[in-house]
């Protein structure tokens, strides 16, 4: 269940983050970065669950809290 909502994630972003370098419309940034950050937090959760000491599951989980304050901060500042 994880991996295929990763899978589809992925595809989502790289599909927005190629219309953003092809029109040059950066207004979806912080969409992106929040998807970016979905999508890391599920493969922390999922690294975690397959490992129960894993680092990068936790290293994962932060960079994924980072990516939402910088989302956030994108939305409120544009």
């Amino acid at each position: 269940m994880l991996t295929i909502s990763r899978l589809v994630l992925s595809i989502i972003v790289v599909i927005m983050a190629a219309y953003g370098l092809i029109t040059g419309n950066l207004e979806s940034l912080p969409i992106i970065m929040a998807l970016l950050g979905i999508q890391l937090c599920l493969t922390g959760i999922e690294l975690l669950q397959k490992n129960k000491k894993s680092f990068l599951g936790y290293a994962d989980i932060i960079i994924a809290l980072f990516l939402f304050f910088v989302a956030i901060q994108g939305v409120m500042y544009s």
